[in-house]
């Protein structure tokens, strides 16, 4: 018998363009993961702000519920069980207080248990060109700690979006046993196009792990463009899936046996050190102080 760790498995990333009514966006994200089962996907995997994409504060908070509450997370955990296949939903907004949500992704396992939960740690906030203005602080409350949840093929490090530029975060989690790193997102367009594939296959390459990153994509019912291009990177920094703009799902077989590979090619996991920063009029005493004076 192949030892599960070894054996090979089928993603389903769920490309979306999610708007304002969440039932509708569950519908279709649902329609979506049966298109992936019917195809053989053992794990599928949604973007960021899957069920509602909403930039007026007071719209947002009136439409969301607390964890509990949430009907779009009951539905998924439906799927999941339906289906018996592992769905990841790349995060939902919730409410957590009466004037902070939480950015929330859920592992669910195919009994449609909740296996793990993530909050976003890094808010977006920024200024971009065009009068492109955000400021997720104000809206949600930064998750305080990285999480990884052990799969059948091995375990998966949770993070969301703009996690994906702090690449501390990556190694914290490669360093802690993940082998696939999950970064499920609604990148906008003008970053999107700068820096998505290039980042994206940074964070394969430097930590040896497969990523997953399933996308939201296009023109939005809020106004917002976003990127789409939701991606399967292998531990080696190749593309080896990738959607365009449209909804749609995004299948690739992912071979576990390929991280050993990498990482005994480039063994950069094992070589890491921790460095202290000084500043040029201090450097003599340093050395003096770690036994490498002249």
């Amino acid at each position: 018998m192949t030892d599960a760790k070894s054996a090979t498995f089928r993603v389903g990333l769920i490309q979306l363009r999610s708007g304002r009514t969440q039932r509708a966006n569950a519908d279709a994200a649902i329609k979506l993961i049966h298109e992936a089962k019917a195809a053989g996907a053992d794990y599928v995997q949604t973007p960021e702000m899957t069920n509602i994409m909403e930039i007026k504060r007071e719209a947002l908070f009136a439409a969301l519920a607390p964890e509990e509450q949430d009907p779009t997370l009951a539905a998924f955990r439906d799927a999941a069980r339906t289906h018996r296949l592992w769905v990841h939903v790349g995060s939902l907004a919730l409410k957590a207080s009466p004037d902070k949500g939480v950015n929330r992704s859920f592992l669910i396992d195919p009994q449609g248990e909740i296996a793990a939960r993530y909050d976003k740690i890094h808010m977006f906030d920024v200024d971009l060109a065009e009068g492109e203005s955000y400021r997720e602080s104000r809206t949600y409350r930064a998750g305080e700690a990285a999480i990884s949840a052990d799969l059948p093929w091995g375990r998966l490090g949770l993070t969301i979006c703009y996690d994906l530029r702090f690449p501390a975060l990556y190694r914290a989690l490669a360093e802690a046993g993940a082998s696939f790193l999950a970064i499920p997102s609604a990148f906008t367009r003008q970053t999107g196009e700068a820096h998505w594939h290039v980042l994206m296959r940074a964070r394969a390459i430097e930590n040896t792990c497969y990523v997953l990153a399933a996308a939201q994509g296009g023109k939005h019912e809020n106004g917002r463009e976003t990127f789409g291009h939701s991606l399967v990177v292998d531990p080696w920094g190749r593309i080896i899936a990738e959607g365009g703009t449209e909804p749609c799902v995004v299948m690739a077989e992912i071979a576990p046996a390929d991280i050993v590979t990498a990482r005994t090619r480039i063994p950069s996991l094992q070589h890491g050190r921790r460095f202290e920063v000084v500043a040029p009029q201090a450097e003599a005493t340093y050395l003096h102080a770690v036994g490498r004076s002249s």
